[in-house]
């Protein structure tokens, strides 16, 4: 397996995406989060992702989820699960395909991981019809600068959204692992609505959900996605400290 390592913010699009983001050269890595990406997207959708988290010492490996192949992404993952230099926790992430199919992954046992994230998350059946690309962007995100990202994007898929989910999904889909997990969904998905996707994990234990306001289908890359990489480092944060996910910051005013 091959992997592109790179920290240059102002890489274009249209080179090779990078796969692996490391920690700030002089810090110690605190954890590893494995992202599968959505429909018809390569690694360079999550160029800015990556650098983010890895900035706050996460390594970050991409591996990119391709619907008429699912078995290269679960050895993909197999093998970074297997790779001793990754440090605890490890964690399964996703958005769109790639969220239900973390989802999959972290249930199904096979790969042992500490924690899942799910961004975006696809349901089965949750497919779009045809669109226009002003229409599919306007599905994504809100984004100028991601929008940019993917208009340049020569490996970038369009109309992958139309794709649906593996028919063996309906019965072996998105629902709690039993691990510590974050959700967390826009509440403007015109793709997945908000409440269906949150629906299945209510009241799951070690279980969050958050709903980004005014958020499309692709949160990690929406105009909000500082917020929401905030939020999913206070979430690795929480996880470093235990599987019951202990309260870091806390309002004031309780008591």
């Amino acid at each position: 397996m091959t992997t592109t390592l790179i920290s240059d913010a102002t890489t274009s699009p249209t080179a090779t995406p990078a796969t692996a983001y490391d920690e700030p050269a002089g810090l110690a890595a605190r954890g590893t989060l494995i992202l599968l990406t959505g429909r018809g997207e390569s690694a360079a959708a999550y160029g800015r992702f990556g650098r983010r988290i890895s900035a706050d010492a996460y390594k970050v490996r991409v591996v990119e989820l391709d619907l008429d192949d699912i078995g290269a992404a679960r050895d993909q993952v197999h093998a970074l699960l297997a790779d001793t230099t990754l440090p605890a926790p490890r964690v399964l992430a996703g958005t769109d395909a790639g969220a239900a199919y973390a989802a999959v992954l972290a249930r199904g046992g096979q790969h042992a991981v500490d924690g899942v994230v799910l961004a975006g998350l696809a349901l089965p059946g949750a497919s779009a019809a045809e669109q226009d690309w002003d229409d599919e962007l306007e599905t994504r995100s809100a984004c100028p600068a991601h929008r940019r990202v993917l208009t340049e994007d020569g490996s970038f898929e369009r109309g992958a959204l139309a794709q649906p989910l593996p028919p063996a999904w309906d019965e072996f889909g998105p629902q709690p692992s039993g691990l510590p997990t974050l959700v967390i969904h826009g509440s403007d998905d015109d793709l997945t609505p908000v409440d269906e996707a949150l629906a299945l994990f209510s009241g799951a234990p070690a279980t969050e959900t958050w709903v980004v306001e005014g958020g499309r289908h692709d949160v990690l890359n929406d105009v909000t996605h500082r917020s929401v990489s905030a939020t999913v480092v206070l979430f690795l944060e929480r996880l470093k400290l235990g599987a019951d996910l202990p309260v870091i910051v806390r309002s004031g005013d309780r008591a």
